[in-house]
Parts: structure tokens; sequence; C-alpha cells
């Protein structure tokens, strides 16, 4: 059986001391089935390799190997729309 999609919202931007720091982001809208399914597509469009740091539930964070980059994988709501420049992959 075939697993059912969803649209993930994901976040990637700069770190400064390992900490988010949003001097820049990039936004994608992901369809994926699982959180690392939406990561694996958005790897694949930055050119980095990932490595999950934090699941939290609802949202998980993963860092990029080799750059001082992270991104936030949330479920996709609909004020996401807002935000300029969401890249859907």
């Amino acid at each position: 059986m075939k697993a059912t999609q969803s649209i993930f919202f994901v976040e990637v931007t700069d770190t400064y001391a390992g900490e988010a720091n949003y001097c820049w982001v990039h936004r994608f809208k992901v369809h994926a089935t699982t959180f690392r399914g939406a990561m694996r597509k958005v790897s694949r469009e930055m050119g980095y390799s990932t490595k999950l740091n934090g699941n939290y539930g609802d949202m998980a964070r993963y860092d990029f190997k080799g750059a001082a980059i992270c991104a936030f994988v949330m479920p996709y709501e609909d004020q996401a729309e807002n935000y300029l420049r969401v890249v859907s992959i």
C-alpha cells in the first residue's frame, strides 16, 4: 500500500554559534510522506546532505553537513503562503 503524501513547509537559514540566525532564508513547500522525505527533496535542491538535530513532534530541525545552515520542517499551514518566495518542490 502506498503512503499518502502530505505537504510540508521547510525554512532553510544560516546559523550563528549553532542557533538559527535568519540573516537569509529560503522557504519551500514540499510534497512528501514524512519529514525525512521532505528534507531529502530540499537537500537535493540545496546541494548539501543533512542530519537530524531534533524532532519536536510537530517540527524537526536538520543541520546541513559541512555548512553553517539549518532547516526547520513542519506541516504546511495556509498562512505560509503569506511569505515571499516560497518555492514549491
